[in-house]
């Protein structure tokens, strides 16, 4: 499990049991990895920081058009250090980068996970991954358990995730996709009662 949000010490207890109880009724592995942001989009502020900047600056300029060349420059230095802090703050940052790019950027970091987490075994494995600024969650799977269980079986996890995700109980919601995963792997995936093999 790699978590970068806040959970509570007891939320995680809860979640490690419920990946834990799910390993314990499959043959295959279930990853989670939740993360505050999936990137920093650090060049977003500053470019909407200066466009912004200089409309004021042009608007100022055409308002009053005696206005010294030193008192603009310093008027855009001071709205770009203004709205450069202010567009640092994280709901607001997110707020100036495109839907399509948070997506994208969510979709790539969930990918590198999944390859992270790869032991190498060949065994059946499910990531669960939440990416809590972009509200990106998918699940992947290795292509064999994927193609298994229906589109719409996957689908309904993400779609019962997000849809209770702005109550903001991450944790429960959390263990709630981490049981249906359980449910999906116990299904396709369930432990021999001889061997602890997966069954054929």
């Amino acid at each position: 499990m790699t978590v970068t949000s806040r959970f509570t010490p007891e939320e995680y207890t809860r979640i490690d049991a419920a990946i834990a109880a799910v390993e314990r009724s499959t043959a295959a592995d279930l990853d989670l990895v939740v993360t505050r942001v999936s990137d920093r989009y650090s060049l977003y502020p500053l470019v909407w920081a200066a466009l912004t900047a200089l409309l004021i600056t042009g608007i100022l300029a055409m308002m009053w058009p005696g206005l010294n060349a030193r008192v603009a420059i310093l008027i855009q230095l001071i709205i770009l250090i203004a709205l450069t802090l202010l567009f640092d703050w994280l709901p607001l940052h997110l707020m100036l980068v495109p839907m399509r790019i948070k997506r994208a950027h969510a979709r790539q970091l969930a990918r590198r996970e999944f390859a992270a987490h790869d032991g190498g075994d060949h065994r059946r494995r499910i990531l669960l991954f939440i990416s809590l600024g972009e509200r990106y969650v998918e699940i992947i799977a290795d292509r064999a358990t994927h193609a298994l269980a229906a589109e719409s079986v996957w689908s309904k996890i993400v779609a019962d995730f997000l849809e209770t995700v702005k109550s903001g109980r991450i944790a429960d919601r959390a263990i709630a996709a981490i049981e249906a995963c359980g449910a999906v792997l116990a299904t396709y995936h369930p432990l021999s009662s001889e061997s602890g093999v997966t069954q054929k």
